[in-house]
């Protein structure tokens, strides 16, 4: 994979498979909410601070879109309860919403991607409020939040390893653009 030149990491993430969207296309949404509340329970606990990096952007609506799932998300990190929700797609009305592969979107906001190169290669797309995606991003990168260990480590040292091994499979992926996979 390419890798900026200014920072090192990679530009271009892996495309999930087709095969695996159309396979979960059909699967009901409501099991992933309590995933999402205790991944946002965990991250409020871990990173106090996230919500204050936001400030006055804490309170808006923000759609997290991965191209490559037949889901989307709703994010409101509004400090006294914040909210995500996985819905079939973005809604109206939200305040920006950041669409791209699903590993570009983890990676991005884990720091193993660099999100400026992603955004200006046309790999991830802003729309509405840029200025809001822009905190939610430095917010989230300033956190260095691990997302499959938060989901996965109640499952203890099992889950961590699985969280890894997810990880690292991820990376074994073409990259976006790639048609080795569709």
């Amino acid at each position: 994979m390419p890798e900026s030149e200014t920072t090192g990491l990679r530009v271009m993430p892996p495309r999930l498979p087709s095969w695996l969207s159309r396979a979960v296309a059909p699967l009901p949404l409501a099991p992933l909410q309590p995933a999402l509340a205790l991944m946002l329970a965990r991250i409020s606990r871990a990173h106090p601070d996230l919500y204050d990096r936001l400030g006055n952007h804490a309170e808006k609506r923000f759609g997290i879109g991965p191209t490559d799932l037949p889901f989307a998300f709703v994010l409101e990190p509004r400090p006294s309860r914040p909210l995500a929700r996985a819905v079939r797609s973005l809604p109206g009305g939200l305040d920006a919403s950041i669409r791209g592969p699903l590993a570009g979107l983890i990676g991005m906001a884990e720091g193993t991607l660099d999100g400026d190169a992603l955004f200006f290669s046309r790999v991830l797309w802003v729309e509405g409020d840029v200025a809001a995606a822009l905190a939610l991003r430095n917010a989230i990168d300033d956190a260095r939040i691990d997302f499959g260990k938060l989901l996965l480590g109640g499952f203890g040292p099992l889950g961590v390893r699985f969280a890894d091994a997810v990880r690292q499979r991820i990376r074994t992926l073409p990259a976006a653009g790639g048609t080795s996979w569709s």
